[in-house]
């Protein structure tokens, strides 16, 4: 069985919370947030667009609210996160995270920061590669001390 993401963000923490604090110390919190934002944004972005194309092989459109639900489930596993589905369809998926296992670690770490910048982050950037028509808006996170989550990814049928 393959390990849960909760888990290998657990894992990962290991080695990118002292890299990054060793990185701010040298370069400054804001420059080096900046290049680690940057670096994962790209590989995030990497992963959204596999992710997208294994969800849409043929001409026909993905069903947003499908795929993005499949894919949260992944990130839910392991009991990390619990969350009530707002809205689903073709062209839209809206949730709520109500309970954060990404955060309880992160926090436990005393790093709540890192966790914004390390896990946070990644999601804007996965939205991204599912393409310009998709876009996700989020306006709090548990991690940043909100009671909740807001995700809210919708197909604008404006662009593409």
């Amino acid at each position: 069985m393959s390990i849960s993401v909760i888990e290998q963000a657990k894992i990962q923490a290991q080695i990118l919370v002292p890299l990054v604090k060793a990185l701010q110390a040298e370069l400054g919190t804001a420059r080096a947030n900046a290049l680690v934002r940057k670096a994962l944004g790209d590989l995030y972005r990497g992963f959204g667009e596999e992710f997208w194309k294994a969800k849409n092989p043929g001409n026909h459109e993905a069903d947003l609210g499908e795929a993005v639900s499949s894919a949260f489930r992944t990130y839910a596993r392991d009991d990390a996160l619990a969350y009530d589905v707002i809205e689903q369809s073709h062209d839209a998926f809206a949730f709520d995270v109500t309970r954060c296992a990404y955060a309880e670690f992160y926090k436990a770490l005393g790093a709540p920061e890192l966790g914004f910048l390390l896990v946070c982050t990644a999601d804007f950037a996965t939205a991204e590669g599912f393409g310009p028509d998709i876009k996700l808006t989020r306006t709090q996170t548990i991690m940043q001390g909100a009671p909740h989550c807001d995700f809210r990814y919708r197909r604008d049928a404006g662009e593409g």
